[in-house]
């Protein structure tokens, strides 16, 4: 599984916007200065954070990106799903026929019980954290995913 650069930065962007202090936001050229992006490419980003429920934008000089909710409620699995998808979805077997209409295994594949467990364990752990579980440090940000993941393990225990 890879993270595509679309996921990071779209991440990376509501991070930003959920650190500013500012009540009118942040604009798209003081986000890409900020994270080191095109305009452009900051533009394609907050639109899709936008149509995703994530963030509400301001029009005007003086506009920006806010977020749409508070912090603690916006999960990061929210966040991906936004940005690109979920790495299994029940399309999946669908566009990967090969040359066939079918998948030569949509009757009985064992892979795609794999990659079911893989995506609802992912979704069981990204579920679980927010944005602002990751607002601090990289050092705090680990000591809060330590605590998340280990009452994960709790749970499946129990």
């Amino acid at each position: 599984m890879k993270i595509t650069a679309q996921d990071e930065y779209g991440l990376r962007i509501l991070l930003r916007i959920a650190r500013c202090k500012d009540n009118e936001g942040m604009s798209i050229p003081q986000i890409s200065e900020a994270e080191g992006l095109s305009d452009h490419y900051v533009g394609k980003l907050t639109r899709l954070l936008r149509i995703g429920g994530l963030v509400n934008s301001t029009r005007g000089h003086t506009g920006g990106y806010l977020l749409a909710k508070p912090a603690r409620k916006i999960t990061v699995n929210h966040v991906l799903n936004a940005m690109g998808g979920k790495l299994f979805d029940n399309d999946f077997c669908g566009e990967h026929t090969g040359l066939m209409k079918l998948c030569t295994s949509s009757v009985d594949c064992s892979i795609r019980s794999l990659w079911k467990m893989v995506q609802h364990t992912l979704d069981q752990l990204l579920n679980k954290v927010t944005l602002q579980d990751l607002i601090g440090s990289e050092k705090d940000a680990k000591c809060v995913l330590q605590e998340i993941i280990e009452a994960n393990a709790n749970e499946l225990i129990n």
